[in-house]
């Protein structure tokens, strides 16, 4: 699969029906959306999950990038994957990622899923626990980092269950995952900046974020919500950061839903 000027991208490819495109977050891979979810979700979408540049058996990432380059990058892997357009699911930096693919490219976004994530802006909001799990990973302390961000990335709730962390720790070395694009994602992602664009935004969108998110609060899923244009505010009410592990059955649910009223409201456009 490639992305911009052809930069090999490293993906999965599941599932039968309508096109899904999946976008992760920083220091995230395709390993970390998980097998509920995903086996949820590739029994209604053809799905492909992708990782960022520079990311798994990727190509390398060559110096500093935007949120609008990762977009772009999206835009490209629609295309070589022979689609015209896509539903769009994109969490925290993903779901910047997907904010502006809906803003530079349009058609190519059938619905838009945004989770976790935020508009960017002067009133917006990073926790400072977002720092800290980036400086954590920084220090190259493997374990401290995955301490971390496990302790950033879930409820008190989520996090007690049994098996949790291991589980965690499975996903999160399963994908080759450099420490130096840690630091360049969060660089672009603090950098992002659509709110005054998003108005702009056509498409039906749903946003999606837990109450007890301490990494990007959920106040930024309110203001999401009030940004875009008839978009529709689901809270997974005492979750944290990574909302689909703590309640992937609804969470799939949701998209699903969302996806196809989407396509029936195209349907019915198009017969009329």
């Amino acid at each position: 699969m490639t992305g911009t000027d052809g930069r090999r991208l490293d993906f999965v490819r599941r599932g039968q029906g309508a096109p899904l495109l999946l976008i992760q977050g920083m220091a995230a891979t395709h390993a970390m959306w998980g097998e509920e979810l995903l086996g949820a979700l590739e029994q209604h979408f053809d799905v492909v999950a992708y990782d960022h540049r520079g990311v798994g058996r990727g190509d390398r990432a060559d110096g500093e990038f935007t949120v609008a380059d990762l977009a772009d990058d999206a835009a490209a892997v629609i295309s070589s994957v022979g689609w015209t357009d896509a539903h769009v699911f994109g969490i925290s930096l993903g779901g910047m990622v997907a904010q502006e693919l809906v803003l530079r490219h349009p058609a190519a976004v059938r619905s838009l899923v945004l989770g976790c994530t935020w508009a960017g802006g002067d009133t917006g909001v990073i926790a400072e626990t977002s720092y800290r799990m980036v400086e954590a990973i920084a220090s190259r302390d493997l374990g401290r980092g995955l301490r971390v961000s496990f302790e950033a990335n879930f409820s008190p709730r989520y996090a007690a269950l049994p098996g949790t962390r291991e589980l965690y720790r499975q996903r999160a070395l399963a994908v080759r995952m450099p420490v130096p694009v840690v630091q360049l994602q969060f660089r672009a992602a603090l950098a992002h900046n659509a709110a005054d664009r998003l108005p702009e935004v056509a498409v039906p969108t749903l946003v999606l974020h837990g109450t007890a998110d301490a990494g990007i609060p959920v106040s930024n899923g309110y203001r999401l919500a009030e940004l875009i244009p008839a978009a529709r505010l689901e809270l997974f009410d005492g979750a944290g950061h990574l909302f689909w592990w703590e309640d992937p059955a609804r969470a799939a649910a949701l998209v699903v839903a969302h996806a196809t009223q989407g396509d029936l409201r195209d349907a019915g456009g198009r017969g009329g």
